[in-house]
């Protein structure tokens, strides 16, 4: 999740069609568009969107990750497919194969979760309504629950862990795995185990179908919009366009990404044309093929604006920061973003599963990877983010 040849997102069948690349990533337990692996194919009129497993962090200071790892395609497709010619699971064999080459993006998904996570691209979902992160330890841990879900009904908070889904455990289980686990018709009931200051919670949910909205805006207080954007979903970007349009003469604007997990990179790039006219957003190579992305023409370029970043703010939304920051078009105030900035391709394997391995990196107009390393904002605000925003504005015009 802009008409740009970039990693775009084709339901599981367009892998036979050609090459697909990933950039950017978001995943969601049970809940939103988890854009954790989907198939992309360059090419012109194509819907980039995110990859990889949900992995979010709320810490200020940037993952020491370093350089990420790499997983040989052939050497994943060998051994799927020798695994299925024996009667065994290629993705199992496939799994192994990622994990051991330190391609910590790298993930391997059957065709049921594949197909999911594609069909989550249009912000709708069957589930219970709760974000997690996989933590270094192997353990599941809700990162924030969607308010009115089943999760959020039967009291499971953010910061909880997650033990078990219908009696089975989920620690040192794969993002994708768990999804699958708490996905399901609407209606039907899952019981979910968690753990919170010590004590160990029981409790059996129905799934529902639900939609998020990924753009939502309001005004806080005279002459400043806030355009919250969860993540970039299909439509996101036109969404973002249309508030700033919107937005009464002379307003500046909060564009609040913080705990936006990525998505669609299409959708990214709409969304930071609505402030930039035409021009570079990042740059991307796939093996060593370099690509560019340019935002479209018309945006505005005079209004005011501020980005607020935290921890959460990952790949596609890392994306639209690094392009907003290095092009001088706003001021980011928040605490360092998360990091993830490699690119991911998918191969569809023997048994119909589809591996996603890492293949590259994205650079921001300025040439900085921010892969491992993240996005130091402008301003440092652990606390008082908003009004620490708002006097930015107030120092830029906005206001009495």
């Amino acid at each position: 999740m802009p008409g740009h040849p970039v990693p775009l997102c084709s339901r599981p069948r367009d892998l036979r069609r050609g090459a697909a690349v990933t950039l950017a990533l978001i995943g969601a337990l049970g809940g939103l568009g988890t854009a954790v692996s989907t198939g992309y194919r360059p090419g012109p009129g194509e819907e980039g969107r995110t990859s990889a497993a949900l992995a979010r962090t709320k810490t200020s200071a940037p993952p020491g990750s370093g350089k990420t790892g790499t997983a040989d395609r052939e050497a994943v497709a060998r051994a799927a497919a020798e695994a299925v010619a024996e009667g065994k699971s290629g993705k199992n064999a496939a799994q192994d194969v990622v994990s051991r080459s330190g391609d910590r993006w790298g993930v391997v998904y059957d065709q049921g979760e594949y197909a999911t996570f594609a069909d989550d691209l249009d912000g709708r979902y069957s589930g219970v309504g709760l974000w997690a992160e996989r933590r270094p330890d192997g353990r599941i841990t809700v990162t924030r629950v969607q308010p009115g879900g089943p999760a959020a009904l039967a009291g499971v908070r953010a910061r909880d862990r997650l033990t078990r889904v219908d009696g089975a455990a989920v620690t040192g289980s794969t993002v994708a795995q768990v999804v699958a686990r708490l996905r399901g018709d609407a209606g039907t009931a899952v019981t979910l185990e968690v753990e919170r200051d010590g004590a160990d919670l029981t409790e059996t949910v129905r799934r529902a179908r639900m939609s998020t909205e990924a753009v939502t805006v309001r005004e806080l207080g005279k002459g400043v919009v806030v355009i919250k954007v969860s993540s970039f979903t299909r439509g996101s970007g036109e969404r973002v366009r249309e508030a700033v349009r919107a937005a009464p003469p002379g307003a500046g604007v909060l564009l609040d990404l913080r705990g936006n997990p990525g998505g669609l990179v299409t959708e990214a790039v709409s969304a930071a044309s609505a402030f930039l006219d035409g021009g570079l957003v990042a740059t991307y190579d796939v093996r060593g093929a370099q690509r560019a992305l340019y935002a479209d023409r018309g945006g505005d370029t005079v209004r005011p604006l501020v980005a607020l970043v935290d921890g959460g703010t990952m790949s596609a939304a890392e994306l639209v920061t690094g392009a907003l920051q290095d092009r001088g078009r706003a001021v980011t105030v928040g605490s360092h973003t998360f990091g993830k900035g490699s690119v991911q391709m998918p191969t569809e394997l023997a048994d119909g599963s589809v591996a996603e391995l890492t293949v590259g990196t994205y650079r921001t107009p300025a040439g900085r990877s921010l892969d491992g390393r993240g996005i130091s904002p402008d301003l440092t605000a652990d606390a008082g983010v908003e009004e620490r925003a708002r006097q930015v504005l107030g120092g830029l015009g906005v206001g009495p």
